[in-house]
C-alpha cells in the first residue's frame, strides 16, 4: 500500500511542477507563442522563438524552483516515511527532464545550462525540509500537551 501511496505522490508532484511552470510560463503575454493551455505541446518552435531572450530563461529558473519546491511540499506531504528523499527525488525528475529539454534543443544559454543543477536539488530538499519541519513541531507540540495533561 506503501508504495502506491508513494507513487501517487511523485506524480501528484510532478503534476504541481508542471503546472506551475507552465501557469508561470503563461503569466506574461509577450511569451506566449502558442495557442495551447501548455507549451510544452510547441516546446521545440517556443524555445528557438525565446532564444535570444535570456530575461525568459533566468525567469524559467526562478519558476522552475518555485515549482519544484512546491512539488516537493506536496509530495512529501503525501508520503508517510521519507519525506526529504521522496521531494529531493522530485527535483532529480525534473533535473533529469530539464537535461533531456538541454540535450534535444540546443536553444538554451549556457548560464541556464549551469544554473540548473543549483535550482532543482536545492529546492526541492527545500520542499522536503518545510513539511519535515512543520510535522516535527506538531509532533513535539502533542508530546508536550501530553506531559501537561497528565500533570
Amino acid at each position: 500500500m506503501n508504495i502506491l501511496r508513494n507513487t501517487l505522490a511523485v506524480l501528484i508532484g510532478l503534476g504541481i511542477a508542471g503546472l506551475i511552470i507552465t501557469l508561470g510560463i503563461r503569466a506574461f503575454p509577450q511569451w506566449r507563442t502558442f495557442e495551447a493551455f501548455a507549451p510544452f505541446e510547441h516546446w521545440h518552435r517556443f524555445l528557438y522563438s525565446m532564444k535570444d531572450d535570456e530575461a525568459f530563461f533566468g525567469f524559467l529558473l526562478f519558476i522552475s524552483g518555485l515549482g519544484t519546491t512546491i512539488g516537493g511540499v506536496a509530495t512529501a506531504i503525501i508520503v508517510k516515511y521519507a519525506k526529504v528523499a521522496y521531494a529531493i527525488l522530485i527535483g532529480f525528475i525534473m533535473l533529469f527532464i530539464a537535461m533531456l529539454d538541454i540535450i534535444i534543443y540546443p536553444y538554451h544559454p549556457t548560464f541556464y545550462k549551469i544554473s540548473i543543477f543549483l535550482t532543482f536539488f536545492p529546492f526541492s530538499w527545500i520542499g522536503g525540509k518545510i513539511v519535515e519541519v512543520i510535522y516535527e513541531r506538531n509532533k513535539k507540540k502533542k508530546i508536550a500537551e501530553k506531559v501537561n495533561s497528565k500533570s
